[in-house]
């Protein structure tokens, strides 16, 4: 199988062309999406090609272009509504909460939402507090979405197109700091991705590293650290964080007994805090040490760059943690 070298970004953009060339009722509608190319330029060109019926430029008002959006859905349409970062999510939660999330239990199963909303999340740009956060697990958190994290560039190819053909809304978080990340994309008639499972992303048999987005290359870093050492770990990109993949994490621990969640949340409350009840609850008995978390810090995400990394989780707080586990 031939493969070529693309940018996370030009997957994404990629992927929305493919999906807008394949169906007259995909748009996309966001601020900045259209003449500038969005924020991080994923829509550029777009609007050439397609139009501005297509392409659609919103005003700065996440509540009034989500519902604008989940309305689309209602009447048929496959709307792909892009939102800035995720803070600006918060503007949108009575939306996508109170209204996509819940019309298809509230109508009996009459009415569905076809809705797929991207954001960019998480820190490492040094964007400060204001635009720096990872909010999945709030998302994560309701019935009647599914949220998805892609962290290679296959998926950011791949996972556009499954969560257009879902009925029910889907929220993509795409990591700021993979935009500009390469890697091969391997050359195929269908790029299509599941939205619903792990992946082992690196196979092991001394402890399991769980983790998503942005913490996977971190995670496999710190990884092939630890190999210099003779631990073998297995890592475990989550993908999906709505439904959690609990029996490929299950299998693993059954395998590796031990177990480290890297999660770019907040320790508090968060998706790791999750994954370690679940943890508890289903493989209790296969562990043979507490189940370690590496979280961001319970502060605003600083702005100077050695502040901000300090706030994160880094290579280095994962090879730790892992080591301790293992108490080597």
């Amino acid at each position: 199988m031939t493969a070529r070298t693309i940018t996370y970004r030009d997957a994404v953009h990629e992927a929305l062309r493919e999906a807008l060339r394949g169906d007259e009722r995909v748009f996309l509608m966001g601020e900045d999406v259209g003449y500038y190319g969005g924020a991080y330029a994923c829509s550029k060109g777009l609007i050439q090609e397609f139009g501005e019926e297509r392409i659609r430029d919103t005003p700065l008002s996440e509540s009034g272009f989500v519902g604008a959006g989940i309305g689309a859905a209602l009447g048929g349409m496959r709307p792909i509504v892009e939102i800035m970062t995720v803070n600006f999510s918060l503007l949108a939660l009575d939306q996508i909460v109170n209204n996509a999330a819940t019309l298809r239990h509230m109508s009996g199963g009459q009415l569905s939402v076809p809705l797929v909303i991207r954001m960019a999340t998480g820190a490492g740009r040094q964007l400060a507090a204001q635009h720096s956060h990872s909010l999945e697990c709030w998302f994560a958190h309701v019935p009647g979405i599914k949220v998805v994290a892609p962290a290679t560039i296959e998926d950011a190819r791949g996972m556009l197109s499954t969560a257009l053909a879902d009925p029910d809304p889907v929220i993509i978080f795409e990591h700021a700091t993979l935009y500009n990340e390469q890697g091969e994309l391997p050359e195929t008639d269908d790029y299509a991705k599941d939205i619903e499972s792990a992946r082992i992303s690196r196979a092991g048999g001394d402890i399991t590293l769980i983790t998503y987005g942005g913490s996977l290359q971190k995670t496999m870093a710190a990884a092939e650290d630890l190999a210099k050492d003779g631990i073998d770990c297995e890592v475990i990109d989550l993908r999906s964080l709505r439904p959690i993949d609990d029996a490929t994490i299950m299998a693993s621990l059954a395998k590796t007994h031990r177990a480290v969640i890297v999660d770019e949340g907040w320790r508090s409350v968060g998706l790791a805090a999750e994954i370690s009840a679940r943890i508890s609850e289903q493989a209790f008995f296969d562990l043979d040490g507490p189940v370690a978390r590496v979280c961001s810090a319970e502060v605003p995400i600083p702005y100077p760059r050695h502040l901000e990394m300090a706030a994160t989780p880094q290579p280095d707080k994962i090879a730790a943690a892992a080591r301790e586990v293992l108490r080597r």
